[in-house]
């Protein structure tokens, strides 16, 4: 099992940690944002935070991982890697999020959901709607970084490597965008199509 500080080593070595003024995926404001794909861009990185992950699932029976498009795909494939089980992940058509390019659930599958980071967990929810509906057992939710401080709840187990509370706001109640001195930039992935 990784530490902390050896975590830590990773979000700063990597250069995830970000400071400025950004409009998370929620829509909510904050200071800081966790740019997962700073880490995963680095193999080492991501298979030793995922190795981490993996020790918390390994026993759980899990039969398939599902990530939601862009930012867990990279981490699901890696679990799914190191557990010995197939990947694949959910995409946004017109707004809701859906399994494309084939991708099947068969009923009674034993999923684990993947995702780099989270601050509300809206699309840690989709994916666990979609999953689901097609008739799979959620297992869990394994996390690069919980920027909620813990309080996102899934209903099932979840793991994070690392957690921390990033404060955040929403737009008309952010002292940033009061302050005027930063203007805010939108550095995730939810508009890519």
């Amino acid at each position: 099992m990784l530490t902390q500080e050896r975590i830590e080593e990773i979000l700063r070595d990597s250069g995830a940690l970000l400071e400025g003024h950004f409009i998370l995926t929620s829509g909510r404001h904050a200071g800081r944002y966790m740019q997962c794909a700073k880490i995963l861009q680095y193999p080492n990185y991501t298979q030793e935070l995922t190795g981490h992950l993996k020790q918390s699932f390994k026993d759980d029976g899990v039969q398939m991982v599902i990530a939601p498009a862009v930012g867990g795909i990279v981490l699901g494939y890696e679990l799914a890697r190191q557990l010995g089980v197939q990947s694949i992940f959910t995409e946004r058509e017109d707004g809701k999020m859906v399994l494309r390019r084939g991708f099947e659930i068969p009923a009674g599958t034993k999923v684990l959901v993947a995702e780099d980071v989270v601050t509300t967990g809206g699309s840690v929810k989709e994916v666990i709607e979609v999953a689901k509906a097609a008739g799979a057992v959620v297992v869990g939710v394994a996390l690069l970084v919980d920027r909620s401080g813990g309080t996102v709840d899934f209903g099932t187990k979840c793991i994070a490597a690392y957690t921390t509370a990033i404060a955040s706001y929403e737009p008309e109640n952010c002292p940033l965008c009061k302050g005027g001195a930063i203007q805010a930039i939108k550095p995730g992935s939810r508009a890519v199509k």
